[in-house]
């Protein structure tokens, strides 16, 4: 009897347990819609939308805010989202999911101490927005800046992988005759030397680019200032693919004989900066194609001019430039699809933490986010960018 009355209490935790979660405090999400002109994404899918409401949660999207992935309000409102008209109503839930930064008119429509999650696309980004955010007292996170449990940054990993993909299929659209290139084919024939690739950074993009180029034929050069990750890479892809460490000299000599080059190297996390001047960008062939992905974070290359997917191209000493902040939002609903798999899930733990301020006191890959806390700006670089003095999260978080 003793025994049976053991294996019952066994089973009583796991019941209280799922009454618990269905308790935890109900929280209003806002989507408004993005200029679709220039972006695609959406943090959440319609099968993201449907955990969430599943738990209880409220999901408040703007009207055609899915369009510009193809997916219509009828959809989303099938996975319990309420079409909201305005982007008033998107803008007044406790915790808006946006992809571009806020600017400082949809600022001004959020409530006083609410929570906003966005990119971080510092070229984007204005001054004036932040100052407004301060003003209310708003704790704003950036996507690329949360960690997660093994300490990896995973939405910079997600859409590293698609723009390392999609920056080799524009570089091979932008070499053909069709949209004023060389007439090149990206890779190689028999009896037809191979196209040159130069990636600047051997980071997720970076691999991806060099194995994608490799499997289309190209002759593929990498460049990095760690070692270890040129190593790994090395080890990986084998003897076909050149690496080097940033020397200068034969950088100098690449970059030459490039017919593509692809920068990947970012800053937001500390590295050491680095950028091709102007006088390099003039050494290189005629008719070449530069595309920089950090153009969002000051770029790799001083010629780098900060545009979007509705106006990307611009010619510069000779040669072209495709320059864009968001270069997954060509493939918006493939972005959009693994931008979910991690907010989803994200969003759940926030509500089971009750709000965003104690889900950052909990977790510190997800405090990591932060660069406002309460309309205290809490991260460095942000705060130097914009000339604007920062605090340090970790004592903030004990005043509150």
């Amino acid at each position: 009897m003793e025994h049976f009355f053991t294996a019952k209490e066994n089973l009583q935790p796991q019941e209280c347990l799922l009454r618990e979660i269905k308790n935890n405090k109900q929280l209003v999400f806002g989507i408004p819609k993005e200029n679709q002109s220039i972006e695609t994404r959406l943090a959440l899918t319609p099968e993201a939308v449907s955990i969430l409401v599943e738990e209880g949660h409220e999901v408040l999207l703007e009207t055609g805010a899915g369009l510009g992935m193809n997916y219509t309000d009828l959809r989303y409102a099938e996975a319990g989202a309420t079409i909201v008209e305005s982007p008033e109503d998107a803008f007044s839930a406790d915790i808006v999911l946006k992809i571009a930064p806020p600017t400082q008119q949809e600022v001004a429509l959020m409530n006083d101490r609410a929570s906003i999650f966005s990119m971080l696309q510092i070229s984007q980004f204005s001054r004036e927005s932040i100052q407004l955010m301060i003003q209310k007292k708003i704790t704003a996170i950036a996507y690329e800046l949360i960690k997660d449990e093994q300490r990896n940054f995973p939405v910079v990993s997600s859409i590293s992988e698609i723009d390392g993909i999609t920056s080799v299929s524009i570089a091979a659209q932008y070499m053909s005759n069709e949209n004023g290139g060389k007439g090149l084919l990206l890779g190689g024939i028999a009896g037809v030397s191979a196209t040159e690739v130069l990636i600047l950074g051997a980071g997720i993009a970076g691999s991806v680019a060099a194995r994608t180029a490799m499997s289309l034929g190209a002759q593929v050069k990498i460049f990095d200032h760690d070692i270890n990750k040129l190593r790994k890479l090395h080890q990986q892809m084998g003897q076909h693919i050149f690496t080097s460490v940033i020397h200068p000299r034969v950088l100098f000599k690449a970059l030459k004989s490039a017919d593509a080059v692809i920068g990947t190297l970012r800053y937001i996390n500390g590295s050491e900066r680095f950028m091709v001047s102007e006088d390099l960008v003039r050494t290189m062939k005629k008719g070449a194609i530069i595309i920089d992905l950090s153009v969002d974070q000051g770029g790799c290359f001083e010629t780098s001019e900060c545009r979007t997917l509705s106006d990307p191209v611009y010619e510069r000493c000779g040669v072209i430039h495709y320059c864009v902040p968001n270069l997954s939002s060509r493939v918006g609903r493939t972005a959009s699809m693994a931008l979910s798999n991690i907010f989803a899930p994200l969003m759940l733990r926030i509500a089971a933490s009750g709000n965003v301020r104690n889900a950052a006191n909990e977790d510190s890959g997800f405090r990591n986010g932060l660069y406002l806390y309460n309309g205290i700006l809490v991260n460095r670089l942000i705060g130097s960018h914009f000339n604007l003095s920062s605090n340090d999260i970790g004592l903030l978080m004990a005043g509150f």
